[in-house]
């Protein structure tokens, strides 16, 4: 697959800080909070309903999300919390969707990394589509970033980072993590 080798500021290393030797902390963490699969309680939750996000475009949006990822949109409303607002869901697999909200005349600004905001959606795709997907995304010149031979990030119309990853729901880099 073609992609762009050149991280982006988005995803890139001007901000990167210390990196500290933390093997013996989190197996600590993984000792003290982690119960073995078999004694795990269920979760409270069914799964998630929604990632809701902002948009400036609707029509932009629906052509990323829709026309290149090959996300179907699947309802369109106004949004109940403010009024002329567009509430709008895509389908992402599994039961789950993916939801923008426009905020016409709210004047907002765009994304900055903060503690506790969203830093990235992690997509998970067959191998087949992460690499049909990563061409079209290539195709069109979205600039993307690769690790580790599964994972491929890049932004959405709005600066909102994105990852297609290749690993099953519920694994990551070989490993279970559900």
């Amino acid at each position: 697959m073609a992609t762009d080798a050149v991280e982006t500021p988005s995803f890139g290393s001007d901000r990167d800080g210390d990196h500290p030797h933390r093997d013996d902390e989190w197996e600590e963490l993984r000792q003290r909070y982690i119960a073995p699969a078999e004694s795990r309680p269920a979760s409270s939750a069914r799964g998630q309903h929604h990632q809701a996000l902002i948009c400036s475009d609707v029509v932009q949006t629906i052509d990323f999300y829709q026309g290149l990822l090959e996300f179907p949109l699947t309802e369109l409303f106004e949004n109940r919390d403010y009024e002329g607002s567009t509430h709008f869901f895509f389908d992402i697999g599994n039961g789950n969707t993916l939801a923008f909200f426009d905020f016409p005349g709210l004047g907002l600004d765009e994304y900055a990394e903060v503690l506790g905001g969203h830093h990235h959606l992690a997509i998970s795709v067959t191998r087949e589509n992460w690499e049909r997907l990563g061409a079209k995304l290539h195709d069109v010149g979205v600039e993307t970033f690769e690790v580790g031979g599964s994972s491929l990030y890049f932004a959405g119309p709005d600066g909102e980072r994105l990852e297609l990853i290749a690993d099953p729901l519920g694994e990551m880099y070989g490993m279970t993590v559900l």
